[in-house]
């Protein structure tokens, strides 16, 4: 068992680290291309940035795990809300009230309710789904290129790409970051899968809890970092938009995806449990936005004692089960 954790640890790490090498790689060559920085916020940062979570869902639908696949869509969801926003609330309120967010609060609502008729009414996500769920996300971000060219979208969409730029030796570098990025993804994605769909069946426990835990919590840890970090530097206010836009593309993109390769479908506990919870916690998010109310101390507080107390309950749900 010990070495089956080892090896999902460092299949998420593998994610991790390949995921962020790649978005360099890609941003780099779209620089030496010449290519509008706005193009690249818009597609290749915003695409690159869910790269952990679409290999997982590929690498998981594709080989018959498709629990883990939806897990991982709901639990990062989950995750982004009340752990990502929450704990750094701790140390800084976030502010609300932003250029734009309302509309993508509004498109937030949109998506998840696609996402929830192919779950309730549909009971999978299959050919027609992925149909339906990428072509929304291509009109929303349509809908963002055009909303960043006639408001000041485009400075925070400008500044995503400086966190990706690496500058000088974008020659060596650019193929270099590519390939690692390429190789490393796929092969972080089989390893965490594999790995942790068998440690699911020694532990006698539903492989969807691997998504909605391991993998939602490893792949959110990077975002939790980088908001933490601006929460101590008091500017962590556009970490809010970065959730929304991450959750959105994580049911449509991701979730699309999932239904080019395969039908994935949703135990009854995951119906009745995990998906109302990332339900609330969409609502509340968007209730926050719509309502300009920001996310000061005791709700930043509540916020990560509902994340635990609901990681705590499905984990101890789940061994006694």
């Amino acid at each position: 068992m010990l070495t089956h954790i080892a090896l999902v640890a460092a299949g998420l790490a593998l994610l991790i680290v390949a995921g962020d090498i790649l978005v360099r790689g890609a941003v780099n060559l779209a620089t030496m291309l010449k290519i509008s920085p706005l193009i690249v916020g818009l597609t290749i940062v915003a695409f690159g940035t869910s790269a952990p979570e679409l290999m997982v869902t590929l690498q998981a639908v594709s080989s018959g795990n498709y629990e883990i696949a939806m897990g991982n869509i709901i639990g990062s969801n989950i995750a982004n809300v009340l752990l990502v926003l929450g704990l750094p609330a701790l140390i800084y309120p976030f502010i609300t009230k932003l250029p734009g967010l309302k509309q993508d609060a509004v498109a937030l609502v949109l998506g998840t309710g696609a996402f929830l008729y192919f779950v309730y009414g549909r009971g999978t996500l299959d050919s027609l789904s992925a149909m339906v769920l990428l072509g929304l996300i291509l009109c929303y971000i349509i809908s963002l290129f055009f909303r960043a060219r006639k408001s000041s979208g485009a400075e925070v969409v400008l500044d995503e790409i400086e966190e990706y730029t690496d500058g000088k030796g974008l020659v060596w570098k650019t193929p270099l970051f590519l390939l690692i990025g390429l190789v490393g993804l796929p092969l972080g994605a089989k390893l965490l899968v594999d790995n942790g769909s068998t440690l699911a069946a020694m532990l006698g426990v539903r492989q969807e809890l691997i998504g909605l835990t391991i993998v939602a919590v490893g792949t959110s840890l990077p975002e939790l970092a980088t908001v933490v970090a601006a929460a101590l530097r008091k500017q962590a206010d556009v970490a809010v938009g970065n959730v929304v836009g991450s959750n959105l593309f994580n049911l449509l993109f991701v979730g699309g995806a999932a239904g080019l390769v395969g039908n994935s479908y949703f135990s009854f506990v995951t119906r009745v449990i995990d998906i109302p919870v990332m339900v609330a916690s969409t609502l509340l998010l968007v209730f926050l936005i719509l309502a300009h109310r920001p996310i000061y101390r005791p709700l930043g507080v509540g916020m990560f004692i509902l994340y635990v107390g609901y990681i705590g309950y499905i984990g101890f749900a789940g061994l006694t089960a």
